[in-house]
């Protein structure tokens, strides 16, 4: 339910019994529940990567790259879901930043990144092409990402949403990616789904993020196509 707190202006998480979210301005609480474990083989990708990449920062980077990491980590933001700027850790900062690389079947980068900023992609445009498992994501193909070996355009789907669904938060799940080269690739680039499209008129929301050759990521984009 919608709820006004005299105690909290913003809050995110479990506290005591309630979990707290935030959804389009309005803070949100409900009675929290145990959540379930399906233990998917998506999820335990995710989970083997996280641990996989905490365990080689501390045991196969060098000294020289742990410190290069922390001076990225000093000199960058991370803004949260309260829209709350704090600093990550070194360690934090490599694990989020490789671990996109990872679920997309990448090498992940150990060198801190050089360039404290994160990289900048263009809005792509999804199309659900039509009786069909794919989707045509259209993109500019000037962005950094797309001219260089090792910059990739990450493409993440939903299952099929009711028509009438105007905000999704997620799930989504990993759908392709677009391969970046010193000679660009021609857009649009043909994805294929991880879902059955539903009926027409149906909603697929996607997740869109660039990720750059010395780990670098841009924020998410988040667009809506109708099947």
């Amino acid at each position: 339910m919608k709820y006004l707190s005299h105690a909290y202006s913003q809050a995110s998480g479990k506290i005591g019994g309630s979990v707290y979210s935030h959804a389009r301005g309005t803070l949100i609480v409900r009675a929290y529940r145990k959540p379930v474990n399906p233990n998917t083989s998506f999820q335990q990708v995710v989970r083997n990567g996280l641990g996989a990449l905490q365990t080689a920062f501390r045991t196969t980077l060098t000294s020289a790259q742990r410190a290069a990491w922390a001076v990225f980590a000093q000199n960058m933001t991370y803004v949260d879901v309260l829209g709350n700027s704090t600093h990550l850790t070194a360690q934090q900062w490599y694990v989020s930043l490789n671990n996109p690389r990872l679920q997309a079947s990448v090498a992940r980068v150990d060198p801190g990144p050089t360039i404290y900023a994160a990289d900048y992609l263009t809005a792509p445009v999804p199309t659900i092409v039509a009786a069909g498992t794919t989707a045509s994501i259209a993109y500019t193909n000037t962005d950094a990402w797309a001219n260089e070996a090792g910059g990739y355009l990450l493409v993440y789907a939903s299952r099929p949403q009711n028509s009438t669904k105007n905000f999704f938060v997620g799930p989504y799940r990993f759908a392709g990616k677009v391969t970046g080269a010193a000679t660009p690739p021609t857009s649009p680039a043909v994805i294929t789904l991880p879902f059955v499209i539903g009926p027409v008129g149906s909603k697929v929301f996607f997740r869109f993020i660039s990720v750059r050759a010395d780990a670098r990521t841009s924020p998410s984009f988040r667009v809506v196509a109708t099947a």
